[in-house]
């Protein structure tokens, strides 16, 4: 068995926290994008150069219907405290406006809850604990003013292009 230390964050990615999204219920295919890059990076220009900065690329984005996105996941390899990701994660949700943030290191999960629905901004859970699909559409739904069965349908609507 490999030290838990010596492993890559994507190796934390695809041996702890993948199992554990569909463990919960999570559909891979329909509901999980991974190394998902959502800006460009900042140009800097002195005198007649320009160079781009790094692009901003979050781990795990969650989704309860496409275009949905509920939760982001950063990961971090083991060497890592738990919570070694969070504020990078909580940097991405306020860009993305998405409610919830979770970090991993492959030992458990730390959350962070922006809606704060049930009391708790921060915890830490097990790898076993990750809330399914529909909790954190609850708390989406909280965080976002949804609050009628009438605006839950036109939110949660399907729609083609």
């Amino acid at each position: 068995m490999t030290n838990k230390k010596d492993l890559s964050e994507r190796d934390i990615c695809t041996k702890f926290i993948t199992p554990a999204l569909e463990q919960a219920g999570w559909d891979m295919q329909k509901q999980v994008r991974e190394e998902v890059s959502f800006t460009d990076g900042r140009i800097y220009v002195k005198g007649n150069l320009s160079v781009r900065g790094k692009r901003k690329r979050v781990d795990y984005i969650l989704y309860y219907k496409p275009n949905i996105p509920v939760a982001i996941i950063e990961a971090k390899d083991n060497t890592h405290s738990v919570k070694a990701g969070i504020q990078q994660g909580l940097d991405y949700a306020t860009i993305l406006d998405i409610p919830t943030v979770f970090s991993s290191n492959g030992d458990a999960f730390y959350e962070h809850d922006r809606t704060c629905s049930d009391g708790n901004i921060e915890r830490e859970i097990g790898l076993n604990q990750f809330p399914s699909p529909e909790v954190l559409w609850q708390r989406y739904k909280h965080y976002k003013g949804i609050e009628t069965n009438g605006a839950e349908r036109i939110s949660a609507q399907d729609y083609f292009f």
